[in-house]
């Protein structure tokens, strides 16, 4: 089994950061992406994204920035101001790279390709 979450598009807004009293610091992102494949609809989804600890890097990045962001899905349970219990479900990411980042991009798109291969082998070969 594979909890694997790869985003490519534009940030919504610059990312939200916020120290906590823990001492860690916490990114959020909201990262627009298409919601369509295989043929784009032209429609988006903002997709919520989580970063403990960030590099300074990310303080830089702002609305309209295209980022990668390599992480897993999680599903997060808390109570609202009402009390009541509430959820949602957010990538929390192993890492944030700007798009245009060739270094970045390259590191990756193997570490991307490395996760993926065990899955990839137990495919059944598609008929061309």
């Amino acid at each position: 089994m594979m909890n694997l979450a790869v985003l490519a598009g534009e940030l919504s807004s610059a990312p939200e950061i916020r120290l906590l009293t823990s001492g860690s610091r916490l990114a959020q992102l909201q990262v627009r992406v298409p919601t369509g494949p295989p043929k784009p609809t032209g429609k988006l989804t903002s997709v919520p994204v989580t970063l403990w600890d960030p590099p300074g890097s990310i303080e830089s990045l702002a609305a309209g920035d295209v980022v990668v962001v390599v992480g897993t899905v999680v599903r997060r349970f808390f109570r609202t101001g009402r009390g009541q219990t509430a959820s949602r479900v957010e990538v929390v990411a192993d890492t944030v790279a700007r798009a245009g980042d060739q270094r970045r991009r390259a590191a990756l798109s193997r570490r991307i390709t490395r996760e993926l291969a065990p899955v990839l082998r137990t495919l059944p070969e598609a008929d061309a």
